[in-house]
């Protein structure tokens, strides 16, 4: 057990645990001393004083954001001498720095003028001669250096969280600034968590600056709608003209305690513009009656997957989402196994790891929630990664600790090899043992690439960890052996101590996993598609013949990585028809979408709980009070290990479908600020090998479709496997992403 350690502060009794501070105790306490470079996600920054205390018996001022307290220190936190010390302190920040701040957009938010306005600073009292300091363009985010307070926020960030690593600290007294690390450019995934962290209008969004003040703006508390992490974020809108329709301006995060990729943050202006007309909603109505089957992304609410089950059941037709019928088989033979419906994990168990193990997704592009927690346990518990994958990721190289480079489609056999080295010595039944004593240790090994010397080697490294996660992701999820591959998942969380946790691909395939009784995809007539592809599309993007809202325009629920019921709000009114309008025409009668939220199945964990009662805020502590974690659900344990299969060979020009970094689906394609990257990318063998050179137009066949990409040479690359984005065609998610394929240059 943790050691508890008694003190004071302010007079007041108060216990730390191990490894808190003096001034995380005084927060939870409820006890203010002001901060200006101190964020609760990083390790301390240490670098503006604002935080000292004094201690009783202790000579001078003490650091309260990282000295721990001792067994029965008397601290105090506010007296003559520490006000006149943050006074002189705020003085110093203000050298030249306008006190007057209305053309600057963080003007209205900033912590540099409300500490200059809480210790009574109302004039400047020293000065410097000012230096030269342009401004810099960094695409997506801009840097005024004249504005920047030192205070080392981003870099700690940028490092510790995000693990892009882009930029530091060029240290020279009053000419110091912030700069790229090991570039002349900014090199990095344009998250904008540095943009959020600023306390003053040193780091802005280029596409929101001068747009609008913080005042005139309307914030709506939302969830990310593009990947499965779940992300809390707040759109901020206002009219965008006097007569004008609402318009989001920009979206932040509690940055305290959360991170936004950027498409989270940048990617906001996914909304229909479209309108629907009574035309369009007849001939929708009409074309259900007469359709055999609907098919629909997993881009939608946990309500309209409802609705749409509903329409199944009143319409006698077939429903169809690849994505959500994959995912949710490869569970239920993970429960034939685990005896429960829902994965142990989460990605706050990802952060509290000291040893992980990734396989089977590019998690960095896949679901960067996952790589920052993932970044968070590298930087804060010295976590040991293993990142099983038959690719190399640059982007996980500040925290992998070792690569399991293992051959395309030898998922099951990789999955086989771990489960035997983590429960070798495990207590597991006879059964279980037979299936790892049956094990061609030879042939698993010479196929997938996989050494015995390359396991030991794992084990060695976990051998003191005390948390441990196994994530998978969606690579195995869509494996022709997903059923053997996640019995074996369950038997490593079953009989040891890793916590697991299974990444969907899209925003809601968790939910209406949960959610829908789902057929098996074919290719017949009359198909109705629901934000997908069908003869009549009633669908949130451009060009369907029935416009409906998209998720930034909805009330409504998903379901996250860490089975988090999690509610979102309408930021942008849509003018026109919905889901519940067309279910209405069937007698499925409810006045509102989210009438349906407590009506979702208590059988696969949902509360039951009503729309307007589900919380949607963190604590001032950070905890997530958003919505309700899903009951656990109790499943037959009756699930048997199969013999392994044949480990499949792909040999020749193979591509991988994986998004760029921004980039998720044709919503994030449709948004202004996202840069458009869908080159076929390729490594300098992947071109000998098909023929092509860097620039070349090419046609890339695969899986009975055909597509044109420019070609692009990437150095960072290695072997005869490409990437190939999704993010502007349709492929469906719940296919197996490595494919063989025939690329002819176009002439």
């Amino acid at each position: 057990m943790n050691k508890v350690i008694n003190f004071t502060i302010d007079g007041v009794q108060v216990q730390a645990q191990k490894g808190e501070t003096i001034l995380t105790v005084a927060r939870k306490a409820g006890i203010y001393i002001p901060t200006m470079c101190y964020i609760s996600k990083t390790t301390p920054c240490a670098s503006c004083r604002m935080c000292v205390v004094e201690a009783k018996g202790v000579d001078g001022f003490v650091l309260s954001c990282n000295t721990p307290p001792t067994e029965g220190v008397e601290i105090i936190t506010n007296n003559d001498a520490l006000q006149n010390e943050r006074v002189n302190i705020m003085k110093l920040y203000d050298v030249n720095h306008p006190l007057e701040c209305g053309v600057c957009d963080k003007s209205g938010e900033c912590d540099l003028q409300n500490k200059t306005l809480e210790f009574n600073v109302e004039r400047q009292n020293f000065s410097a001669r000012d230096q030269l300091r342009p401004l810099k363009k960094w695409g997506l985010i801009d840097y005024e250096p004249s504005l920047c307070i030192m205070c080392e926020k981003c870099v700690h960030v940028c490092n510790e969280v995000i693990g892009d690593d882009a930029i530091e600290v060029q240290f020279g007294g009053y000419k110091s600034t912030i700069i790229p690390k090991g570039s002349d450019v900014l090199d990095c995934t344009f998250c904008g968590e540095c943009i959020a962290v600023c306390p003053v209008g040193a780091l802005t969004s280029s596409g929101f600056k001068y747009r609008a003040n913080a005042w005139e703006l309307d914030r709506v508390p939302a969830t990310c709608a593009h990947c499965s992490a779940g992300c809390p974020l707040e759109y901020e809108t206002r009219h965008s003209s006097i007569n004008g329709a609402d318009e989001i301006f920009r979206v932040k995060n509690n940055f305290e305690f959360t991170s936004l990729c950027g498409a989270g943050r940048f990617g906001f202006d996914f909304e229909n513009r479209e309108n629907s007309d009574e035309t369009a909603f007849n001939r929708a109505v009409e074309a259900l009656k007469n359709a055999k089957a609907i098919r629909f992304s997993s881009m939608i609410t946990n309500e309209e997957a409802h609705i749409l089950g509903l329409l199944k059941e009143k319409l006698g037709i077939k429903l169809f989402n690849e994505d959500a019928r994959v995912f949710g088989e490869f569970m239920r033979a993970y429960s034939s196994v685990s005896g429960k419906l829902h994965h142990s994990g989460s990605l706050d168990a990802i952060k509290h790891s000291d040893a992980v193990i990734v396989i089977g997704s590019r998690i960095a592009t896949d679901n960067p929630g996952v790589r920052y927690a993932l970044t968070t346990a590298s930087k804060h518990n010295g976590a040991k990664i293993v990142y099983a994958h038959p690719m190399e990721d640059t982007l996980m190289q500040n925290v992998t600790t070792q690569m399991m480079k293992y051959e395309v489609g030898t998922e099951e056999g990789v999955m086989a090899l771990l489960a035997h080295e983590i429960l070798k010595d495990a207590d597991i039944d006879e059964s279980e043992r037979a299936f790892f004593n049956d094990l061609d240790f030879g042939y698993i090994c010479a196929e997938t690439n996989i050494g015995e010397e390359e396991l030991s080697f794992m084990s060695k490294s976990f051998a003191r960890a005390k948390k441990r996660t196994l994530v998978i992701g969606n690579d195995l999820m869509a494996h022709e052996r997903a059923a053997n591959i996640a019995k074996l998942a369950a038997l490593i969380e079953k009989h040891s101590d890793f916590s697991f946790v299974v990444v969907p691909r899209e925003v809601n395939t968790l939910g209406v996993s949960l959610i829908n009784s789902l057929d098996h995809d074919e290719n017949i007539p009359d198909v109705v598609g629901y934000n997908a592809r069908g003869e009549f599309v009633i669908s949130s993007l451009e060009g369907a013949d029935l416009a409906v809202p998209a998720l930034n325009q909805q009330e409504g629920t998903v379901v996250s990585i860490d089975n988090r019921v999690l509610p979102t709000n309408v930021a942008v009114q849509f003018e026109g028809y919905t889901l519940n309008d067309i279910a209405r025409a069937f007698g499925i009668e409810k006045d509102e979408t989210i009438e349906y939220t407590k009506e979702l199945s208590k059988e696969t964990g949902f509360k039951g709980i009503a729309f307007d009662d589900l919380e949607n805020f963190l604590s001032p502590m950070g905890e997530d009070n958003r919505g309700y974690l899903l009951d656990e659900v109790a499943c037959e344990a009756n699930g048997e290990l199969e013999e392994l299969d044949d480990l499949p060979e792909f040999n020749g020009t193979i591509i991988y479908h994986c998004d760029p970094v921004l980039q998720f689906n044709n919503y994030t394609l449709k948004t202004e600020q996202l840069p458009k990257d869908n080159f076929l990318r390729g490594s300098a063998q992947f071109s000998v090998a098909a023929r092509i050179s860097d620039g070349d137009l090419v046609e890339v066949s695969f899986g009975g479709e055909t597509i044109q990409r420019k070609f692009k040479l990437d150095d960072e690359l290695k072997g005869t496997v490409a990437l190939n984005p999704t993010f502007d065609i349709s492929v469906d998610a719940g296919r197996y992403r490595f494919e063989k394929s025939k690329i002819v240059r176009v002439m």
